[in-house]
């Protein structure tokens, strides 16, 4: 092992941890910890520093304490719903209790169902699978591509990007009185919780609203909001909320799409398979009800599980997190806000009246590539950044210039106050005199710093 390697591999063993480290994990002690937490990076300047996570807005590292309902749950882990031995029977009861764990998350009212799916994604094409042949979908095109992309394109109407939370408030209720003055059709509003590329969250209950006093229906894509804030599907007036374990510190495949049961109910299995189908004869099929009647297959029961666990731990610890989260958001906002040639993207807001948001701060420093801007982070102040369009190519175009892109710092628990200083300090440095060492950019790979002698390899996990 290169002498690199030794020392990054040490200082991911919390008695190596340095002791100003400790103390900033030691002030946290009121938010859950992560398996990331002290993971240490080496750099170009020859240190190792820890691993600064600014980029939960993709993946969230897991919850300590889901990881160890992970491992437990692998120890007796069976096919739910399949069997009569002890592992299936307990993995059969701990799966439809985390049905119930998440069902409190989201404030479920009566009649509805949680169906466990892979992800956002996957959830929200349940419920477009499910959606009544004639039904017609007003979606936005600042959402993110999960949420615009499943409709049926002859039953979807686009709205455009609204400035505002009023804007957006009165783009609905015109587009539902148009269709309202010529069809009585069943019809979706797409609702996006908090912006994947600016953090901001949207008027979900005025919205819901607007939905409910045009006879519609609605869904939040919840998946940058559910790790954040709390979703109360009852207390909001939606219909639906779909959003993703893994970015919800349970990165084990698991979704969820929870909501009013009538539309599952009437619609074909998502996956027609076993699970789904209650009795199958020679010329017909009798499928299972209820939220079985989608999860065809053997389902990801500790995806599931570790799901609801971090549910659970986010529940029970929401105020702390919320907390921490505004003051790490607060040091990054106004850090970059106060930096020259730094622009800091909004969709509802502005830097003189912005909208509440979740922890994400997007944006772009003049005279440089974004995608250069995430590599001189990373490799020179072991900062974990996103660039790019964000899986929201339309809203960039909008916002950004057409085929522009930006840079993302999202923030969670595995981000500290440390970490949120390392940002700006290193965004002003580059700002005051460029990247510290020399980079090439090789067309179809991006950005690599010249003549790099760091070892970046592990070995593999298996």
């Amino acid at each position: 092992m290169s002498s690199v390697l030794s020392t990054l591999a040490a200082t991911r063993q919390p008695k190596s941890l340095p002791a100003s480290l400790s103390a900033v994990r030691a002030s946290a002690r009121a938010t859950p910890a992560t398996v990331s937490d002290g993971v240490g990076v080496p750099t170009l300047h020859h240190t190792v520093v820890e691993f600064a996570n600014l980029d939960h807005g993709a993946t969230a590292p897991a919850l300590v304490g889901v990881a160890e309902a992970a491992e437990r749950i692998l120890r007796t882990y069976g096919s739910v719903h399949r069997g009569a031995g002890y592992a299936s029977r307990l993995t059969t009861g701990w799966f439809e209790e985390a049905r119930s764990e998440v069902a409190h998350f989201v404030g479920l009212g009566e009649d509805s169902h949680v169906v466990f799916t892979r992800n956002t994604t996957d959830a929200l094409a349940l419920l477009a699978h499910v959606l009544p042949d004639n039904a017609q979908v007003f979606v936005f095109e600042s959402v993110h591509h999960a949420a615009l992309l499943p409709w049926p394109a002859e039953r979807t109407t686009r709205l455009s990007v609204p400035s505002s939370p009023e804007a957006a408030i009165a783009t609905v209720d015109a587009a539902l009185s148009r269709f309202r003055a010529t069809s009585d059709a069943p019809a979706l509003v797409v609702i996006t919780g908090a912006c994947n590329v600016t953090g901001e969250i949207w008027p979900i209950g005025e919205l819901a609203i607007v939905a409910r006093s045009h006879g519609a229906r609605s869904v939040v894509d919840a998946a940058q909001l559910a790790p954040h804030r709390v979703i109360d599907v009852a207390a909001w007036g939606v219909d639906y909320v779909a959003f993703s374990g893994h970015k919800m510190y349970a990165p084990y495949g698991a979704g969820v799409l929870a909501g009013r049961a009538d539309w599952l109910d009437a619609a074909d299995p998502y996956l027609p398979a076993g699970g789904a189908s209650k009795r199958v004869t020679t010329d017909d099929v009798v499928w299972s009800e209820g939220p079985a009647r989608h999860e065809g297959g053997t389902p990801n029961a500790v995806g599931a599980i570790a799901l609801a666990a971090a549910a659970a731990k986010l529940r029970a610890h929401r105020h702390a997190i919320e907390n921490h989260e505004h003051r790490v958001h607060g040091i990054i906002r106004d850090g970059l806000s106060a930096l020259p040639g730094v622009h800091i993207l909004h969709v509802l807001g502005s830097d003189e009246e912005p909208v509440d948001g979740v922890g994400v701060t997007t944006f772009t420093v003049d005279g440089y590539d974004p995608t250069l801007v995430a590599q001189v982070l990373a490799d020179e102040h072991g900062i974990a950044v996103r660039d790019g369009r964000f899986c929201a190519h339309l809203l960039c175009d909008e916002r950004l210039g057409k085929g522009a892109t930006a840079v993302r710092a999202s923030i969670g628990l595995a981000t500290t106050v440390e970490h949120a200083h390392r940002l700006v300090a290193a965004v002003r440095a580059l700002v005051e005199r460029g990247p510290a060492f020399e980079y090439v950019h090789t067309p179809g790979i991006g950005w690599a710093p010249v003549g790099d002698e760091r070892d970046l390899s592990e070995p593999r996990p298996w």
